[in-house]
């Protein structure tokens, strides 16, 4: 059994024009969600091996945030650039590539891709909105079958679900 968790970036500022869309920070509202999806995800006993994310600011605080929530240590946290803005096959490739003594990684990446990805898992997630968290377990021994057999459970959760 594998376990994939899909994580979309809480919410980013554009307070600063000049700022690459790489280095935007997340906003107030963005601090709140992230916070409150990892006490949602800590309730479930959520416990990820790794954590992947983008390069990107807002990425990668959202990881860390969610990381610190579950006690996850900062080692298991890795930065990868392929994730930024990359499109949903992709992100499949980068999850194919994985070590399969990992049962459970989480992935904070960027839409379009994101959704596309979930979308591809299960056709009932359309959107990916911001903090969203949409949780795959696959009935695979190895992260090369992910994706092509269908996710034996899936858990969608998103700041404004009640």
């Amino acid at each position: 059994m594998k376990t994939l968790f899909l994580v979309r970036h809480a919410k980013s500022s554009w307070g600063d024009p000049a700022l690459p869309d790489h280095d935007r920070p997340l906003n107030e509202r963005g601090l709140h969600d992230v916070a409150a999806m990892g006490k949602r995800l800590a309730q479930r006993d959520v416990k990820p091996d790794v954590v992947l994310t983008s390069t990107a600011i807002r990425a990668l605080a959202t990881a860390e945030q969610i990381a610190k929530t579950l006690d996850i240590k900062h080692k298991h946290i890795v930065v990868d650039e392929r994730l930024y803005a990359a499109p949903a096959s992709e992100l499949l490739g980068v999850i194919h590539e994985l070590d399969d003594k990992l049962k459970r990684v989480m992935l904070v990446a960027h839409n379009p891709g994101l959704t596309e990805l979930a979308h591809h898992f299960s056709s009932e997630i359309t959107h990916m909105p911001t903090c969203a968290i949409a949780e795959f377990r696959f009935a695979a021994t190895s992260w090369v079958d992910v994706g092509k057999a269908g996710s034996a459970e899936v858990v969608f959760d998103y700041p404004k679900k009640a």
